[in-house]
């Protein structure tokens, strides 16, 4: 188990020379890790029923999504890595929450268009960094599906109630393996994609992956919540250092190659 001097250590060297990008460590010897706290990127709530009736007719609200991990994930394992991301969505705005409940750790996309606000947040432990992308900018960690190919297919499919399209995904790195992914235009959504790697899909991901590094991860829809969501949840954050794309890219990739 790796202790809190351990984990500043996997920090890109541009991060330790920051101002306030420290802690004392002597002062938070008190801090416990448990099996799986070191993931600390990405989110673990319970899992939920997909659900065949729904309200289609839906602006707002909330998908939960079950995670599961492909091919090589670093050292941690499977069983204790979280299981669950969340995205809550309202009018045009957008967050991916991939986040734990504990460690104060994670990993937020959020898009507000009306704002120009396309930020990527990233916490661990009492580290919380921010990269403000331009619009149309390509969000940071995701460098494995650079120049990805996307392939919009006949096929559909009904996930969670809603009727879906398929698309085929090749990686660039890896041109031999054809991944399905599934969306829906039914929910309503203006470019829900706009802070992912996913922006020539026009409709909700409902079944998809992402790799970060050398993590792959495969999200599934469960259920789709109607409920009123705060305008707060598509404000920038507080309490985070703004840091260069760079930065940030380093960052994510040591948190998931611990």
């Amino acid at each position: 188990m790796l202790s809190p001097v351990q984990l500043y250590n996997y920090l890109p060297s541009e991060l330790k020379l920051k101002k306030n990008a420290t802690f004392d460590f002597q002062k938070k010897r008190s801090v416990r890790f448990r099996s799986g706290l070191i993931i600390a990127c990405i989110v673990t709530f319970s899992g939920y029923s997909c659900r065949d009736k729904v309200d289609k007719n839906i602006n707002q609200g909330e998908i939960h999504y079950s995670i599961e991990y492909l091919g090589n994930v670093g050292i941690m394992p499977r069983e204790v890595m979280p299981r669950n991301l969340i995205v809550s969505f309202k009018n045009n705005n957008i967050l991916f929450d991939i986040s734990a409940p504990f460690g104060n750790s994670g990993i937020m996309n959020l898009a507000n268009p009306e704002k120009g606000i396309f930020d990527t947040y990233i916490s661990l432990l009492t580290w919380r960094y921010f990269y403000s992308a331009n619009p149309g900018e390509p969000p940071p960690g995701f460098d494995a599906m650079k120049n990805m190919v996307v392939r919009k297919t006949s096929k559909t499919s009904v996930i969670c109630g809603f009727n879906c399209k398929n698309a085929e995904v090749i990686l660039a790195g890896n041109k031999d393996r054809v991944h399905q992914i599934w969306y829906t235009n039914e929910i309503n959504i203006k470019n829900p994609n706009a802070a992912n790697p996913y922006r020539e899909i026009d409709g909700v991901l409902m079944d998809f992956f992402f790799q970060i590094g050398i993590a792959e991860m495969h999200f599934t829809a469960e259920t789709v919540y109607k409920k009123e969501i705060p305008d707060r949840v598509f404000e920038r954050r507080e309490k985070y250092m703004r840091i260069s794309r760079d930065e940030i890219d380093k960052f994510m990739n040591k948190m998931i190659s611990l």
